[in-house]
């Protein structure tokens, strides 16, 4: 008779943790609190647009996706390499693009006054640099923060402020580069090995897949059914839901870093969060930005930080006539600030930005809340983070909470805890494949 498990979670890492359990011969059950699969990576639809859960991309470069997901399936609808740098200051917006993948730009990137020639130059031998590097490297070593890596290598304040601030508040949410380099690094990686995209039919996509191939593979998913305690007893694991409690020979938490630590009891795993809001605009068709697939980055604060039209990259994202734009506001502030103020300042922006332009039909669709976005990753936090197998008695943790907080982190995190299982338990996996762990994502509140 084969092991059963219990996933508490279906998000990215639970999923993937159910699918390679389930593959292996487990009888997996996933038992997930919302009415629906993939925890903050969701989409919904209203009135034909597509609305995620808070802003967010798939970058096809990272290991964990090209593993465990068919990109092809996914439909995918990918950005320009590269960003426009906006100032409301003096009124200007300018292309930075990848010459080496985007040969096109390479005129408008040339004529970039807002990063110095010598700023580009580093950045195609920081590119090179990493491209070298084995994956054991990365999270590994001396750490420092964004800002120090970057001041190390000769990069200059403007270049710092102007385009890396923005561009990785919106990946890290923190315009103060404070994060660890390691976050840095990684991405820059990824971002250069492949595309930032978004599938047609929204990053819901992403977590529907990973739940069909889960259940394909022979996992049930239960929908509506909160994990509300993991308890070890002898010979396995006794997990209380509020419908009941069921016994399994083993269980893996896959919740958010909050919900995991009460759960287990590991203080090691990470509650300290970094905010973020998220609002959804619509715009008639005819105001449309033409930005030619690339994200605005803010370069005078975080009101917001960064601007993206998204139905430039996925016409898909909202119903025909119409277009769709996001922005993103960073800190503890902006998810206090009313509705309206916010959609306020993103208007601002975008006509001091496109003074050509006409934004009368500027309409705020929906503002989602992000009071715990990603967990906060100061230089020398990757070390301390918990291990998958830190609970006691067989019980084991997939996240971004043990790796880094990406959907790279947590899709690895899910393969890492299933390894884990399976060898303590004896069975026989997927086999490890000599990845590292690293990876990540998070939740909260809206409003219409």
């Amino acid at each position: 008779m084969p092991d059963s498990v219990v996933v508490a979670g279906a998000g990215l890492a639970g999923l993937v943790a159910a699918r390679h359990l389930a593959d292996a011969g487990a009888d997996v059950t996933v038992y997930e609190r919302r009415d629906a699969v993939g925890g903050r990576v969701r989409s919904r639809e209203r009135d034909g647009f597509v609305l995620d859960r808070g802003f967010q991309v798939l970058f096809t470069g990272y290991p964990a996706v090209e593993r465990e997901l068919d990109l092809d399936a996914l439909d995918l609808r990918t950005f320009s390499p590269g960003a426009v740098i906006c100032s409301a200051t003096d009124g200007t917006r300018s292309a930075l693009a990848d010459p080496l993948r985007d040969p096109g730009s390479l005129v408008e990137s040339a004529l970039n006054r807002r990063v110095t020639t010598s700023d580009k130059l580093r950045t195609l031998a920081l590119r090179r640099d990493l491209s070298k590097r084995p994956e054991s490297w990365f999270f590994s070593g001396p750490d420092e923060s964004i800002e120090e890596f970057l001041r190390g290598w000769g990069f200059s304040e403007q270049y710092r402020r102007n385009f890396v601030a923005p561009f990785y508040g919106g990946i890290t949410l923190d315009r103060s580069l404070s994060t660890s380099k390691h976050v840095f690094a990684y991405t820059f990686r990824a971002l250069s090995a492949g595309d930032i995209a978004l599938p047609a039919d929204g990053m819901g996509a992403v977590t529907r897949q990973l739940a069909d191939r889960a259940r394909a593979a022979g996992a049930e998913v239960v929908l509506g059914e909160a994990v509300e305690a993991v308890d070890p007893a002898e010979g396995g694991v006794r997990v209380e839901m509020a419908g009941g409690a069921v016994d399994a020979d083993a269980a893996v938490v896959a919740t958010d870093p909050p919900t995991a630590r009460e759960l287990t009891g590991v203080e090691s795993i990470p509650t300290e969060g970094r905010p973020s809001v998220t609002q959804y605009y619509a715009l008639p068709d005819d105001s449309t930005l033409s930005t030619d697939r690339k994200i605005l980055l803010n370069a005078d604060d975080d009101a917001p930080n960064i601007v993206v039209p998204l139905t430039d990259v996925a016409p898909e994202y909202a119903p025909d006539g119409s277009q769709l734009l996001c922005a993103t506001f960073l800190g503890e502030e902006a998810t206090e600030r009313d509705a309206d103020a916010l959609a306020a300042d993103t208007r601002a922006a975008l006509s001091a930005w496109f003074p050509e332009r006409n934004f009368d039909g500027f309409d705020r669709l929906r503002t989602e809340r992000l009071r715990f976005a990603q967990f906060d990753q100061p230089p020398g936090v990757h070390p301390d983070l918990p291990d998958v197998t830190a609970p006691d008695g067989p019980v084991f943790l997939a996240g971004e909470y043990t790796a880094w907080s990406s959907i790279q982190g947590a899709m690895a995190s899910g393969r890492s805890a299933a390894e884990a299982l399976l060898t303590e338990r004896g069975l026989t996996g997927t086999g490890p494949d000599g990845e590292r762990a690293d990876g990540s994502e998070s939740e909260e509140p809206v409003d219409a």
